[in-house]
Protein backbone atom coordinates (compact mmCIF):
# COMPACT_ATOMS: atom_id res chain seq x y z
CA UNK A 1 0.00 0.00 0.00
CA UNK A 2 0.72 3.60 -0.74
CA UNK A 3 0.02 6.63 0.93
CA UNK A 4 -0.28 9.36 -1.68
CA UNK A 5 -0.75 12.24 0.58
CA UNK A 6 0.34 13.12 3.96
CA UNK A 7 1.97 15.64 5.99
CA UNK A 8 4.41 17.16 8.73
CA UNK A 9 4.83 20.02 10.59
CA UNK A 10 6.16 21.94 13.82
CA UNK A 11 4.09 25.11 14.60
CA UNK A 12 7.04 25.94 16.97
CA UNK A 13 8.91 26.19 14.13
CA UNK A 14 6.98 27.38 11.24
CA UNK A 15 3.60 29.71 11.05
CA UNK A 16 0.83 28.03 9.07
CA UNK A 17 -1.73 30.24 8.06
CA UNK A 18 -4.45 27.81 7.53
CA UNK A 19 -4.28 26.10 11.38
CA UNK A 20 -6.01 29.99 12.71
CA UNK A 21 -8.56 29.14 14.71
CA UNK A 22 -9.56 27.06 18.06
CA UNK A 23 -11.00 23.91 16.04
CA UNK A 24 -7.67 23.06 14.44
CA UNK A 25 -5.79 22.91 18.27
CA UNK A 26 -6.13 19.19 18.14
CA UNK A 27 -3.46 19.37 15.28
CA UNK A 28 -1.37 22.04 16.46
CA UNK A 29 1.80 20.11 17.55
CA UNK A 30 5.01 18.61 16.07
CA UNK A 31 4.32 15.71 13.77
CA UNK A 32 7.63 13.75 13.08
CA UNK A 33 8.87 11.13 11.01
CA UNK A 34 8.55 9.13 14.10
CA UNK A 35 4.62 9.46 14.32
CA UNK A 36 4.67 9.08 10.28
CA UNK A 37 6.51 5.32 10.92
CA UNK A 38 4.33 4.38 13.94
CA UNK A 39 0.88 4.79 11.90
CA UNK A 40 2.12 3.44 8.69
CA UNK A 41 3.87 0.38 10.43
CA UNK A 42 0.33 -0.32 12.18
CA UNK A 43 -1.91 0.45 9.13
CA UNK A 44 0.39 -1.63 6.67
CA UNK A 45 1.60 1.30 4.44
CA UNK A 46 4.60 0.63 2.60
CA UNK A 47 5.67 4.23 1.32
CA UNK A 48 4.44 7.48 1.05
CA UNK A 49 4.48 11.10 -0.39
CA UNK A 50 4.82 13.58 1.77
CA UNK A 51 3.12 17.14 0.56
CA UNK A 52 3.62 20.68 1.33
CA UNK A 53 2.05 22.69 3.97
CA UNK A 54 3.17 26.14 3.15
CA UNK A 55 4.47 28.34 0.39
CA UNK A 56 8.07 27.76 1.58
CA UNK A 57 11.31 27.18 -0.62
CA UNK A 58 12.40 26.26 2.80
CA UNK A 59 10.42 23.68 3.54
CA UNK A 60 10.35 21.77 0.84
CA UNK A 61 13.94 22.04 1.15
CA UNK A 62 13.71 20.32 4.29
CA UNK A 63 11.40 17.61 2.98
CA UNK A 64 13.96 16.78 0.00
CA UNK A 65 16.70 16.30 2.73
CA UNK A 66 14.45 14.34 5.00
CA UNK A 67 12.50 11.62 2.12
CA UNK A 68 16.46 10.97 1.01
CA UNK A 69 16.87 9.87 3.99
CA UNK A 70 13.78 7.91 5.54
CA UNK A 71 12.87 4.97 3.74
CA UNK A 72 8.76 5.30 4.20
CA UNK A 73 9.13 8.52 2.29
CA UNK A 74 8.89 7.56 -1.44
CA UNK A 75 9.02 11.03 -2.83
CA UNK A 76 7.84 15.06 -1.99
CA UNK A 77 5.60 17.17 -3.55
CA UNK A 78 6.99 20.66 -2.79
CA UNK A 79 5.88 24.27 -3.46
CA UNK A 80 8.15 26.46 -6.11
CA UNK A 81 7.06 29.92 -6.61
CA UNK A 82 5.39 29.26 -9.92
CA UNK A 83 5.22 32.85 -10.86
CA UNK A 84 9.23 33.45 -11.15
CA UNK A 85 10.79 34.46 -14.21
CA UNK A 86 13.69 31.53 -13.13
CA UNK A 87 11.10 28.79 -12.05
CA UNK A 88 13.03 26.04 -14.20
CA UNK A 89 15.88 27.23 -12.69
CA UNK A 90 14.62 26.33 -9.20
CA UNK A 91 13.09 23.36 -10.10
CA UNK A 92 16.04 21.74 -11.23
CA UNK A 93 18.00 23.10 -8.18
CA UNK A 94 16.01 20.82 -5.59
CA UNK A 95 18.10 17.97 -4.95
CA UNK A 96 16.32 15.06 -3.33
CA UNK A 97 13.34 12.76 -3.96
CA UNK A 98 11.01 15.39 -5.53
CA UNK A 99 7.98 13.60 -7.24
CA UNK A 100 5.68 16.82 -7.95
CA UNK A 101 4.94 20.56 -7.14
CA UNK A 102 1.80 22.00 -5.04
CA UNK A 103 0.25 25.36 -4.63
CA UNK A 104 -2.60 25.85 -2.08
CA UNK A 105 -4.59 27.45 -5.28
CA UNK A 106 -8.18 26.82 -2.86
CA UNK A 107 -6.68 30.52 -0.88
CA UNK A 108 -6.11 31.99 -3.89
CA UNK A 109 -9.05 34.73 -4.51
CA UNK A 110 -9.13 35.04 -8.39
CA UNK A 111 -10.79 31.72 -9.38
CA UNK A 112 -8.71 31.92 -12.28
CA UNK A 113 -5.68 31.94 -10.54
CA UNK A 114 -4.57 28.66 -12.53
CA UNK A 115 -4.80 30.53 -15.99
CA UNK A 116 -2.80 33.42 -15.46
CA UNK A 117 -0.10 33.72 -17.60
CA UNK A 118 2.78 34.17 -15.07
CA UNK A 119 1.37 30.62 -13.92
CA UNK A 120 0.86 28.93 -17.14
CA UNK A 121 4.36 29.52 -18.07
CA UNK A 122 5.65 28.14 -14.47
CA UNK A 123 3.37 25.28 -14.94
CA UNK A 124 5.00 24.49 -18.60
CA UNK A 125 8.26 24.33 -16.64
CA UNK A 126 6.91 21.75 -13.99
CA UNK A 127 6.17 20.14 -17.19
CA UNK A 128 9.06 19.99 -18.59
CA UNK A 129 11.01 18.74 -15.19
CA UNK A 130 8.78 15.64 -15.33
CA UNK A 131 7.16 16.46 -12.24
CA UNK A 132 3.36 16.43 -11.10
CA UNK A 133 1.30 19.55 -10.09
CA UNK A 134 -1.45 18.30 -7.25
CA UNK A 135 -4.39 20.52 -7.57
CA UNK A 136 -5.56 22.01 -4.64
CA UNK A 137 -8.97 23.30 -5.47
CA UNK A 138 -12.62 23.86 -4.58
CA UNK A 139 -15.41 23.92 -7.12
CA UNK A 140 -15.40 27.82 -7.87
CA UNK A 141 -11.49 26.69 -9.41
CA UNK A 142 -12.91 23.44 -11.19
CA UNK A 143 -13.51 25.01 -14.46
CA UNK A 144 -10.29 26.95 -14.47
CA UNK A 145 -8.37 23.36 -13.74
CA UNK A 146 -10.24 21.86 -16.35
CA UNK A 147 -9.20 24.71 -19.23
CA UNK A 148 -5.43 23.87 -17.26
CA UNK A 149 -5.49 20.12 -18.09
CA UNK A 150 -6.42 21.11 -21.81
CA UNK A 151 -4.25 24.02 -22.28
CA UNK A 152 -1.06 21.69 -20.74
CA UNK A 153 -2.39 17.60 -21.74
CA UNK A 154 1.47 17.10 -20.62
CA UNK A 155 1.41 18.37 -17.62
CA UNK A 156 0.11 15.43 -15.04
CA UNK A 157 -2.24 16.84 -12.45
CA UNK A 158 -3.61 15.08 -9.50
CA UNK A 159 -6.75 16.35 -7.74
CA UNK A 160 -6.39 16.41 -4.27
CA UNK A 161 -9.36 15.52 -2.14
CA UNK A 162 -11.62 14.93 -4.59
CA UNK A 163 -11.91 18.57 -4.84
CA UNK A 164 -13.41 18.39 -1.30
CA UNK A 165 -16.60 18.10 -1.76
CA UNK A 166 -19.38 19.80 0.75
CA UNK A 167 -19.82 16.40 2.39
CA UNK A 168 -21.00 18.19 5.44
CA UNK A 169 -23.88 20.10 3.81
CA UNK A 170 -25.00 17.16 1.99
CA UNK A 171 -24.44 19.64 -1.18
CA UNK A 172 -23.87 18.07 -4.85
CA UNK A 173 -23.80 21.00 -7.70
CA UNK A 174 -21.33 22.59 -8.63
CA UNK A 175 -18.80 19.85 -7.35
CA UNK A 176 -20.28 16.78 -9.29
CA UNK A 177 -20.40 19.02 -12.84
CA UNK A 178 -16.83 20.38 -12.15
CA UNK A 179 -15.01 17.14 -11.12
CA UNK A 180 -16.66 15.64 -14.06
CA UNK A 181 -15.45 18.03 -16.34
CA UNK A 182 -11.98 17.79 -15.08
CA UNK A 183 -12.37 14.25 -15.32
CA UNK A 184 -12.68 14.26 -19.00
CA UNK A 185 -9.23 15.09 -19.36
CA UNK A 186 -7.20 11.99 -19.35
CA UNK A 187 -4.12 13.77 -17.94
CA UNK A 188 -5.69 14.14 -14.43
CA UNK A 189 -6.04 11.53 -11.71
CA UNK A 190 -7.95 12.24 -8.87
CA UNK A 191 -6.52 11.27 -4.63
CA UNK A 192 -9.19 9.75 -2.71
CA UNK A 193 -8.03 11.53 0.31
CA UNK A 194 -8.97 14.45 2.63
CA UNK A 195 -12.65 13.32 2.74
CA UNK A 196 -13.65 12.77 6.59
CA UNK A 197 -12.86 16.66 7.51
CA UNK A 198 -14.93 17.47 4.58
CA UNK A 199 -17.84 15.62 6.73
CA UNK A 200 -19.04 16.07 9.96
CA UNK A 201 -16.35 15.61 11.85
CA UNK A 202 -17.63 14.28 15.68
CA UNK A 203 -20.75 12.59 13.62
CA UNK A 204 -19.48 11.06 10.05
CA UNK A 205 -20.52 7.60 9.04
CA UNK A 206 -18.58 5.48 6.05
CA UNK A 207 -22.23 5.93 4.40
CA UNK A 208 -21.67 9.64 4.45
CA UNK A 209 -18.96 9.50 1.88
CA UNK A 210 -20.04 7.02 -0.45
CA UNK A 211 -21.98 8.91 -2.82
CA UNK A 212 -19.13 10.73 -3.14
CA UNK A 213 -16.58 8.27 -3.29
CA UNK A 214 -19.23 6.50 -5.88
CA UNK A 215 -18.97 10.04 -8.22
CA UNK A 216 -15.04 9.94 -8.74
CA UNK A 217 -15.21 6.38 -9.12
CA UNK A 218 -17.54 6.66 -11.68
CA UNK A 219 -15.96 9.84 -13.63
CA UNK A 220 -12.22 8.87 -12.96
CA UNK A 221 -12.46 5.00 -13.05
CA UNK A 222 -10.51 2.98 -10.66
CA UNK A 223 -7.83 3.41 -13.23
CA UNK A 224 -6.86 7.23 -12.07
CA UNK A 225 -7.84 6.74 -8.31
CA UNK A 226 -5.41 7.28 -5.90
CA UNK A 227 -5.77 6.62 -2.24
CA UNK A 228 -4.23 9.34 0.30
CA UNK A 229 -4.72 9.60 4.08
CA UNK A 230 -4.15 13.14 4.65
CA UNK A 231 -2.92 12.27 7.57
CA UNK A 232 -2.59 13.90 10.29
CA UNK A 233 -5.27 16.56 9.03
CA UNK A 234 -7.76 13.34 9.47
CA UNK A 235 -6.98 13.47 12.62
CA UNK A 236 -9.68 15.96 13.55
CA UNK A 237 -12.37 13.53 12.46
CA UNK A 238 -10.33 9.95 12.43
CA UNK A 239 -7.53 7.99 12.93
CA UNK A 240 -5.20 6.90 10.40
CA UNK A 241 -6.32 3.32 10.56
CA UNK A 242 -9.94 4.33 10.32
CA UNK A 243 -9.26 6.64 7.60
CA UNK A 244 -7.51 3.68 5.35
CA UNK A 245 -10.14 1.27 6.50
CA UNK A 246 -12.78 3.75 5.48
CA UNK A 247 -11.07 3.91 1.79
CA UNK A 248 -11.22 -0.34 2.05
CA UNK A 249 -14.98 -0.18 3.02
CA UNK A 250 -15.38 2.70 0.24
CA UNK A 251 -13.96 0.33 -2.98
CA UNK A 252 -15.37 -2.62 -2.07
CA UNK A 253 -17.36 -3.14 -5.10
CA UNK A 254 -14.04 -3.26 -6.92
CA UNK A 255 -12.19 -6.04 -8.65
CA UNK A 256 -8.80 -7.34 -6.15
CA UNK A 257 -6.60 -5.83 -9.37
CA UNK A 258 -8.99 -2.67 -9.56
CA UNK A 259 -8.29 -2.24 -5.54
CA UNK A 260 -4.39 -2.91 -6.50
CA UNK A 261 -4.48 -0.11 -8.83
CA UNK A 262 -6.26 2.66 -6.08
CA UNK A 263 -3.68 1.45 -3.50
CA UNK A 264 -0.40 1.14 -5.27
CA UNK A 265 -0.34 0.67 -8.81
CA UNK A 266 -1.70 4.60 -9.55
CA UNK A 267 0.39 6.35 -7.53
CA UNK A 268 3.74 4.49 -8.69
CA UNK A 269 2.02 5.79 -12.29
CA UNK A 270 1.27 9.51 -10.71
CA UNK A 271 4.48 10.11 -9.13
CA UNK A 272 6.96 7.77 -11.29
CA UNK A 273 7.83 5.82 -8.22
CA UNK A 274 10.05 2.68 -9.26
CA UNK A 275 8.85 -1.09 -9.08
CA UNK A 276 9.48 -1.02 -5.18
CA UNK A 277 7.17 2.37 -4.55
CA UNK A 278 10.37 3.68 -3.01
CA UNK A 279 12.35 6.75 -5.68
CA UNK A 280 9.96 9.23 -8.32
CA UNK A 281 12.27 9.99 -11.61
CA UNK A 282 11.81 13.17 -13.06
CA UNK A 283 11.93 13.39 -17.27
Amino acid sequence: MIDAHHHLWDPSRRDYPWMAGDALDPIRRPYTVEDLRAVTKAAGVHATILVQTVSSAEETEEFLELAAAEPVVAGVVGWVDLTAPDVADRLAALDGPLAGIRHQVETEPDDDWLLRPAVLAGLGAVAAAGLTFDLLVRAPQLPAAASLAARLPELRLVLDHAAKPPIAAREWEPWASGVAALAAHENVVCKLSGLVTEADWSGWEVGHLRRYVDHVLDVFGPGRLLFGSDWPVCELAASYEVVVDAAIALTGSLSDAERLAVFEHNARAAYRLDASGDTPSRG
